[in-house]
């Protein structure tokens, strides 16, 4: 068969398709209003995404004004939003929601929401907006708005053209309520650093900076909070202060033009969830818990005028049924003919079938995805089953496909095709992004009394950055506290060797003695541990590179089937994580190949594909776990997403009968399995395979010494697949390149549903509320609770409130029988409610478990709560956490922010691994051996990562030159590790140019890690956009870098920088291979062409050069390029 390889069409071209000249003449039509009465017209027969794309015609030959669509329910006005903005753009489309978070009752105001109301409101009546369509809901109809007049009171309109005093506008946004900050994260914040002013509005996503210069403004651009970068020009801004609950609120329908036509799916049930949003009061338990705002139900309209007003406008209702809904009389009905998409659960002879028939009446298909691999991945399908169906690719998607009777076209998404959930995005997603920055930021920033490590002289606490006089120069500098309050004081070019101690959290470390040498002495431990366990696996890694295993087939068909068929979209790490897996599999060596990410992330799926490869070659794989609940689960995963495809899933553990033992054994060695999951007794001299291809372990280090060594064994000539839940480091793969394939799984799926989380007080209204919620769905519910004692008395509040509820306590002071039976019974789904203290976090996966209640959530870590929250939200299901906390007890500051940062982002990304530090810890333990994590605890995470990159380098360079292939060059970095620098000049961040001293020493830590030039300049470029044009002092600071760059390229291990002369120290002279290098003859060439400027000096067998006339590190920079640039001697 040819393949195709037409050019995709846009969803423009689909709506063209659709709509067409003659529907789009019937919808302006049935739109005229002629008679006295208001419009009422209906359309119907519109299944799936016709309805988006029927509204967004009727948005676009409407010209009266913006009409209102009123959506049955958040997600429902989320799909409109999606679908109609990728036809209509952005421009053409608002979202007015509820300015509260999950109900107005608990009175918690949404910033991120509010940002959309106020924008919507704003745009409806400005003059000459493009604004064609806003999309609402009852509930947040029900809510009054501000009046246009007092809108345009609260908005401030700057132009790049017109002149700004500054000071005039500090004062009206003080007026307004916005708050001076530092920096600006949230809606309704501003910072004013020299010439630059920040400002967030509450009608945007994103903040603007304006750099003045006097009255004038030099340039506007908007800027990302996560980055504080700036990110696109402007020319203009309108600057909105928070207008929501300002007193006197006017119900919305006095606020819409009178001729703005309703749009709503069923106005019945809009009317009758007005009537019931309107009469609400203010939950007993917000009002105890006194986290509510108690003006809140203040803000609701008179529900009964507000549906008679809403009589009175024009309305149109779209519906999928045939007939219009018997709550209206219609003057006009129009039928669009449309059907929705089938339903074929992956099954391709399904979709053959279905497809071939309509191909036969004369239909044309369209596949609509926002992926073009599913494209020809389809077309791969269709081409190795022989199928001849011509489809058209649209690059985009909808939220629903349909078909069209009339114009005989199918428009089908991949995602239903596939059983896929999908995704939409709003606008406001990127404001909650802000909130959790900033959390991390606090978490990262060096604050007095912190432990800090100096490489040379261990662990001290930081005693604040001071100001010195150096020669009638300003100089900062860090002071560090020792035991005994012995202090040193370490320059701001040697803040390279300090890092912010990283520990388990919770847990304060030990601090040093100065001069006692017991910190060495822990390093060279440490250094000689790591070698040992790096050595073992280097020769492992070399010696399975002489064997020969078996070579497996390409993909076929059903691989591809397989693959597509996925639920969720796969990331980009899991794309590679695939191909990595499967060329290990097709190549002669046997694999051996660890994967790393977070539970939920995807590994599962990646064994999943990589046993079905080995048994469509007739191999079998074996799946190792650690628990008998692991295996149940594995097992049924892979049972549930093989059950259409030609293989056999079975598993051995426990709770297996010795009958069913037996036979299970007698299919294994007769190949009648193909994939077996099972706990250690899988590996024991009982079980027989006819043909093991592929071994697939998880969670490895929860094994005994013995099953490793047996693995050991197995692993020399079979496939092996080793899966950790616990993400390793970046830093550690690259230290581990080379010993060991690792493939590391960091992105979390992105068309998982976010979690929707919210922190309020422990009340019988929540726990009635969330668990007869989710029991309503048939759902289960987990209850964690940090200590034990508490558990019992929360299984009977639960008993008590919601009395049908079969309820489990789990805790890890129960035998593990025990305990893994409750877990068991739990998973099988013969209890509702599991109570349990944090034991959910090892990697046990329950789909059908949607909401997590976290008791006292205050006292756990930012990553307990991230790794608790990602046990639910794991189907295509909606799941809620609730953070649950003391009523009317203070939280300290640090945990508030923590849960303010968990809360506002639901749906976490990789922004949250800088603050998973202590899952980085367990990682290192589990890939390096328990007893890493002692010293990692001694010696802070960043400087046992130093150590461990310095042991792994000199195994490299020393023991296994011909085992790795990417040997590092050698070069003058191996006669100087670093190079000191110290100088009497000013050089530093001026406190009127970087006011805040937690943001000064983040800078200096940053600029003096610098290695790379590239990474210099960026550097530059971020700090000129966030604090304007950088001084002197600074600019000479930022050279410093390139400085220590050059003197270690020729050999320099310090450079002294004082009354005009730069002095360079060699190494000692005991290196003789550094004096006969061509980094010291070019130096030698330099003396040589500059005698008079150039003294040579010796002291205690150190020899250096002493360079007059050096007065600014700009020339000092300039001499050692001119030395580099020589020929040597």
């Amino acid at each position: 068969m040819k393949k195709q390889t037409d050019s995709a069409l846009t969803l423009r071209n689909v709506y063209e398709l659709f709509v067409g000249k003659s529907r789009r003449q019937a919808i302006a039509k049935a739109l005229e209003n002629k008679g006295k009465m208001p419009l009422r017209t209906c359309f119907t027969s519109l299944s799936g995404s016709s309805q988006s794309l029927v509204v967004a015609a009727a948005a676009e030959v409407y010209n009266s004004s913006p009409i209102l669509l009123i959506a049955d329910s958040p997600d429902s006005a989320g799909y409109f939003y999606h679908d109609i903005t990728r036809v209509l753009g952005e421009e053409a489309v608002a979202m007015l929601p509820s300015a509260y978070k999950r109900d107005i009752r608990y009175g918690q105001i949404d910033a991120p929401s509010v940002i959309l109301r106020t924008d919507a409101l704003a745009r409806w009546n400005a003059p000459g907006n493009k604004l064609r369509i806003v999309i609402t809901l009852p509930e947040a109809i029900s809510e009054l708005v501000v009046p246009a007049g007092q809108l345009d009171k609260s908005t401030l309109s700057i132009h790049k053209s017109n002149p700004l005093d500054l000071i005039a506008t500090e004062k009206w946004l003080r007026d307004n309520g916005f708050m001076q900050v530092d920096y600006v994260y949230e809606p309704g914040q501003f910072s004013v650093r020299g010439s630059i002013i920040d400002i967030f509005s509450y009608s945007s996503e994103i903040p603007c900076r304006i750099d003045l210069f006097g009255d004038e403004i030099e340039s506007m651009r908007t800027f990302n909070v996560e980055t504080q970068l700036s990110e696109t020009k402007i020319d203009s801004i309108d600057i909105i202060a928070n207008v929501e609950g300002i007193g006197n609120g006017i119900p919305i329908t006095d606020f819409m033009p009178s001729e703005t036509l309703v749009v709503s799916t069923d106005m019945a049930y809009v009317e009758s969830r007005i009537r019931e949003v309107c009469m609400s009061t203010l939950s007993e338990s917000a009002i105890i818990a006194g986290e509510s705002d108690e003006k809140a139900i203040g803000c609701l309209a008179d529900g009964e005028a507000l549906c008679e007003a809403l009589g009175r406008f024009p309305q149109l209702t779209v519906t999928v049924g045939q007939t219009p809904p018997f709550s209206g009389k219609y003057s006009t009905t129009v039928d669009f003919n449309c059907i929705p998409q089938g339903v074929y659960h992956k099954n391709f002879d399904l979709i053959s079938d279905a497809f071939g028939q309509f191909l036969a009446d004369d239909f044309k298909i369209y596949i609509l995805t926002d992926s073009r691999a599913q494209i020809s991945r389809l077309r791969d399908i269709f081409a190795d089953r022989g199928d001849k169906i011509p489809f058209t690719a649209v690059d985009a998607t909808l939220h629903e496909g349909f078909v069209d009777n009339k114009g005989k076209r199918c428009f089908f998404t991949d995602h239903q095709i596939f059983d896929r959930f999908h995704k939409y995005m709003l606008r406001s997603d990127r404001v909650r992004s802000g909130k959790l920055a900033l959390s991390i930021k606090e978490l990262q920033s060096i604050e007095p009394g912190d432990f800090i490590v100096h490489i040379d002289h261990g662990v001290g606490v930081f005693g604040g950055l001071l100001r010195t006089n150096v020669n009638g120069r300003t100089q900062e500098m860090i002071k560090l506290i020792y035991q005994n309050n012995d202090v040193i004081f370490v320059s701001i070019h040697s803040l390279h060797k300090l890092a912010k101690y990283r520990g388990k959290e919770g847990v304060s470390p030990k601090v040093n003695k100065l001069g006692s040498g017991a910190w060495n002495k822990i390093k060279e431990k440490t250094k000689t541990k790591l070698k040992d366990i790096a050595r073992d696996l280097i020769k492992l890694y070399a010696a399975r590179r002489d064997e020969r295993g078996f070579a497996f087939s390409p993909d076929g068909y059903m691989q591809q089937e397989l693959e597509a068929s996925f639920i969720y979209e796969d990331t980009p790490d899991q794309v590679t994580a695939t191909a990595d897996v499967k060329r290990d599999m097709e190549s002669q060596r046997p694999m051996d190949r660890l994967i790393c990410g977070d539970v939920g992330f995807g590994k599962t799926e990646i064994a999943i594909r990589a046993a079905f490869k080995a048994a469509t070659d007739g191999k079998q794989t074996a799946v190792l776990v650690p628990t008998t609940v692991l295996a149940y689960q594995h097992y049924r995963t892979f049972a549930q997403r093989l059950k259409d495809l030609p293989v056999r899933v079975d598993y051995l553990s426990r709770a297996r009968t010795p009958k069913q033992v037996k036979l299970i054994l007698e299919d294994l060695a007769a190949g009648k399995i193909d994939i077996i999951v099972g706990t250690h007794k899988l590996i024991g001299k009982s079980v027989k395979f006819k043909d093991l291809g592929l071994l697939v372990i998880d969670e490895e280090q929860k094994f005994g010494v013995a099953v490793k060594e047996k693995l050991k064994q197995i692993k020399v000539n079979v496939d092996t697949l080793t899966m950790s839940a616990t993400p390793i480091p970046r830093t550690l793969q690259f230290s581990l390149m080379g010993a060991r394939d690792l493939s590391a799984i960091t992105t979390p799926p992105p068309n998982r549903y976010p979690i929707l989380t919210s922190v309020s007080t422990l009340t019988d209204d929540l726990v009635e509320e969330a668990v007869g919620f989710e029991l309503s769905r048939n759902g289960q519910v987990f209850f964690i609770s940090n200590r034990i004692e508490g558990l019992y008395d929360l299984q009977n509040m639960v008993n008590r409130l919601v009395p049908g509820a079969r309820t489990l306590v789990a805790h890890g002071q129960m035998s593990s029988e025990k305990l893994e039976e409750s877990i068991l019974a739990f998973a099988n789904h013969d209890y509702d409610v599991l109570l349990a203290t944090t034991i959910v976090e090892s990697g046990i996966d329950m789909p059908n478990v949607n909401t997590i209640i976290i008791n006292n959530a205050q006292n756990f870590g930012l990553s307990e709560l991230h790794q608790l929250r990602g046990r639910v939200g794991r189907s295509s299901r909606k799941a809620f956490c609730y953070l649950t906390v003391p009523p009317g007890k203070p939280i300290p500051d640090i945990a508030r922010r923590r849960l303010q940062a968990i809360e506002s982002f639901s749906d976490l990304g990789s922004g949250i691994h800088i603050a998973m530090q202590d899952l980085d810890i367990r990682g290192a333990g589990n890939l390096l051996g328990a007893e890493q994590s002692g010293f990692i605890a001694d010696l802070g995470y960043e400087t046992y990562q130093k150590i461990l990159k310095e042991a792994v380098t000199e195994l490299r360079t020393q023991e296994f030159t011909d085992v790795l292939p990417d040997k590092t060059e050698v070069c003058a970095d191996d006669f100087v590790t670093d190079c000191v620098i110290e100088s009497d000049m000013e050089l530093l961040f001026p406190f009127d140019y970087v006011p805040q001293e937690s943001e000064r020493i983040s800078l200096y830590q940053e600029l003096d890690n610098i290695e790379k030039e590239s990474d210099l300049l960026a550097f530059k470029s971020r700090l000129e956009d966030r604090f304007g044009h950088i001084p002197d002092v600074a600019a000479e600071l930022i050279r410093i870098p390139r400085l220590r760059r050059l003197a270690r390229m020729l050999g320099i291990e310090k450079v002294v920088l004082k009354q005009d002369t730069m002095f360079i120290y060699f190494v000692d002279e005991s290196n003789k291979a550094y004096y006969e290098s061509p980094m010291f003859g070019r130096l030698i060439h330099y003396l040589q062409n500059n005698a008079r400027r150039v003294r040579i000096r010796e002291k205690s067998g150190k020899r250096s050069f002493a360079i007059s006339q050096v007065g600014r590190v700009e020339e000092a920079v300039e001499i050692l390029s001119s030395i580099l640039a020589l020929d040597p001697v």
